[in-house]
């Protein structure tokens, strides 16, 4: 998995997509981090929205996902109208069984540079406040806590709260040139 080629989701990667978030549940749960996904919560139906709407991108490496993340443009939901700055990352999957160690960080590095390459100066998430873990990983990452969101809705299950986390973009922060390579970077 050194040599990541990045893409974006295909209608036929709607199956592939929907193990991965389960598979992501079932590793959470089985950890003990509770409260955050549970598997059955989106199907294929998910996904394909969120391609009509925003990004699906997939990771692979020798033939095999090793994960995927969604990029949204806005996310009033959580934020609240925005001017077009920022880019909105969601459901960041790496597949346990098969991706080294800083998959996921490497999928993040991809998906910064995705919304630089839109011109947007800003990535921003949301991550489960009660998720102290996700929390740390996204700070070590260089997103800084601007603010909270509490009931959040949530697609399939009950409203929750959420820390909302922001990185600013510059050329020194962008992920150098041993980052991903992205086989189709068109939006």
């Amino acid at each position: 998995m050194n040599d990541l080629l990045i893409r974006p989701a295909t209608e036929a990667d709607l199956p592939t997509l929907v193990r991965l978030r389960d598979d992501a549940a079932r590793w959470m749960l089985a950890r003990g981090i509770t409260g955050q996904w549970q598997p059955g919560e989106l199907d294929e139906g998910h996904f394909r929205q969120v391609m009509a709407h925003g990004e699906v991108w997939l990771a692979e490496a020798g033939g095999r996902v090793g994960g995927a993340w969604e990029l949204w443009w806005e996310d009033e939901a959580a934020w609240g109208p925005q001017p077009p700055v920022a880019g909105y990352v969601h459901r960041l999957m790496v597949d346990r069984s098969s991706a080294p160690p800083g998959t996921g960080r490497r999928l993040l590095e991809a998906a910064e540079r995705r919304v630089a390459e839109a011109g947007r100066t800003r990535v921003r998430l949301d991550c489960l406040a009660g998720n102290a873990p996700l929390n740390a990983y996204y700070r070590d990452a260089g997103y800084r806590v601007v603010g909270h969101k509490e009931g959040k809705p949530q697609p399939g299950g009950a409203p929750k709260s959420f820390t909302l986390m922001e990185k600013e973009l510059s050329e020194k922060g962008l992920p150098g040139p041993a980052a991903p390579k992205a086989a189709d970077r068109s939006g």
